[in-house]
């Protein structure tokens, strides 16, 4: 099974929709709140590059937003 980390904040809509999409796909997942966690937000801008939400680590493959086509092809889902 994939390890998997989403980078997310609690207000963001894309994040939301990430998650539920891969709830309901019983696939597991770690999620950060980088709003509460600066260790994990440097983390996240040195792994992505990016400043926003989402970003997905799916066993080291960064994936920035929530690119369900991406996502899916990588999961095989």
């Amino acid at each position: 099974m994939a390890k998997i980390k989403i980078y997310s904040t609690p207000t963001c809509v894309y994040c939301i929709s990430l998650k539920e999409f891969l709830r309901e796909h019983n696939i597991e997942f770690e999620d950060i709140d980088v709003s509460k966690d600066q260790k994990a937000l440097n983390e996240m801008v040195e792994k992505s590059g990016q400043m926003g939400v989402p970003v997905i680590d799916i066993d080291g493959k960064i994936i920035v937003g929530f690119d369900k086509e991406k996502i899916s092809k990588i999961l095989s889902i």
